[in-house]
């Protein structure tokens, strides 16, 4: 699973820090969302998307079982 956080919270000139602080978790939590190290449960991941104005789907590329992204 592949994720837009850093692209989303760059256009809303968003750090890390402002985000967490949004969706109520710690700084290192969006780092490890970023970097794809932490799936997060389906009501952070809905926190996130509204936070940065989208959907979940919209937030998250699903990779298939091929490897190929799934959109």
């Amino acid at each position: 699973m592949r994720n837009r956080i850093r692209e989303l919270r760059a256009r809303h000139d968003m750090t890390q820090a402002d985000l967490a602080r949004l969706v109520k978790v710690r700084r290192e939590t969006i780092v490890y969302l970023e970097a794809g190290k932490y799936n997060p449960s389906l009501k952070l991941a809905h926190e996130v998307a509204v936070a940065l104005g989208t959907t979940i789907d919209g937030l998250f590329t699903w990779d298939d079982e091929e490897g190929g992204e799934k959109e």
